[in-house]
């Protein structure tokens, strides 16, 4: 069916075709039984709690009843839906507004209406035991050798420690997989904690003890928590656009990459002759043969094209004057600090180093 989510065209007989080929495969849902459905998104609300936005699949969800939904559980204490209007119950395919839980659920936890609460109660607590498990598991799961092994390979790695809060879960785990995204062998972000709602004092608590950021995405800190981390210097950053969020983090992993050294060969000077001089040493008499000679530069002494000595010149000088540098065809003497195995013929390889700031790509 073509359709144009623009002009609107073909949308009456896209409906249309989903309802033909429904009734021609017999795609029917029970109404008359204890509602199941799919949770498509959760927020904490300021004034309504926690909010579950859900898609009834089977069953009709009426106000009243008790239900758990991943490891959360709670009682309709009312719906609404796509309208904002306020209503008693929900049919099959009917995306209502559920508010009523305890806590926040996950997009994508399955809704199911119980008998009791208490029974609710105890499959929330016993989901969320068992999901405790499985993490403390797969973090213990590992021998001796693994976690040495893992020590030393996150040795060299720089982390960068953030605190994430937003406004509903979708935009949290969204958040999360960008952030798992970012870095490299030398460096990555790692999300401390993330959740749904206001930054609170225990976020700060939380961020201070790892030397984090709080990232708060289209939810703000309440005035405790303002007060809290004006005290323990905590960074509070408010984000509404998640690119920005992405790129100033970036940013700042980007901060935590060392720069990059790099040698920029400004010159070569060839040993014709060595002479001791007294308080000095052995000074090199030395043929500029390409570039520049400068003393504030770093030098290496070849012998048949091997290095036998990387260091700095202790003089530079044309013919009796100390000079800042000697330019390619001109003579000069030079001696090295703490040095003083020069020999005729050897090569004087003339440097200067280069910081080159790096950034993630």
């Amino acid at each position: 069916v073509e359709v144009s989510a623009v002009s609107g065209q073909g949308l009456p007989e896209l409906l249309e075709a989903i309802a033909l080929q429904a009734e021609i495969l017999e795609l029917n849902a029970n109404p008359d039984r204890p509602a199941e459905g799919a949770v498509i998104e959760a927020q904490l609300d300021v004034g309504r709690g926690p909010v579950a936005t859900v898609l009834v699949q089977k069953g009709t969800l009426k106000q009243g009843d008790i239900f758990v939904v991943g490891e959360q559980w709670g009682k309709v204490r009312a719906m609404e839906n796509d309208r904002g209007e306020r209503i008693k119950e929900a049919g099959p395919s009917v995306p209502v507004e559920v508010l009523g839980l305890n806590g926040t659920p996950e997009a994508g936890d399955v809704l199911n209406v119980v008998a009791t609460e208490a029974q609710a109660r105890e499959i929330a607590e016993y989901r969320h035991q068992a999901a405790k498990d499985k993490r403390a598991a797969a973090g213990a799961a590992t021998t001796l050798d693994q976690l040495l092994a893992k020590a030393k390979a996150d040795k060299d790695v720089k982390e960068l420690p953030i605190v994430v809060k937003a406004d509903v879960q979708g935009s949290a785990e969204a958040i999360v997989q960008a952030m798992e995204k970012i870095g490299n062998d030398e460096v990555r972000v790692r999300v401390l904690h993330y959740g749904v709602g206001a930054i609170t004092e225990s976020d700060i608590g939380l961020a201070e003890a790892s030397g984090a950021p709080v990232i708060g995405f289209n939810v703000r800190a309440n005035a405790p928590a303002r007060s809290s981390a004006n005290q323990k210097g905590v960074e509070i950053r408010y984000y509404s656009v998640i690119y920005d969020l992405v790129d100033d983090v970036k940013a700042a992993a980007s901060g935590l990459l060392g720069a990059e050294i790099r040698e920029n060969f400004i010159g070569y000077a060839q040993i014709r002759e060595v002479f001791k001089v007294s308080g000095v040493g052995n000074v090199a008499g030395c043929l500029v043969t390409e570039g520049i000679a400068r003393r504030s530069a770093g030098v290496r002494l070849l012998r048949d094209n091997v290095v036998v000595h990387e260091g700095t010149l202790k003089t530079l000088k044309r013919f009796k004057d100390e000079v800042k540098e000697v330019q390619s065809g001109q003579e000069c003497g030079m001696a090295f600090d703490n040095y003083d195995d020069i020999r005729k013929g050897d090569v004087i390889e003339i440097f200067e180093r280069e910081e080159i700031e790096r950034a993630l790509a």
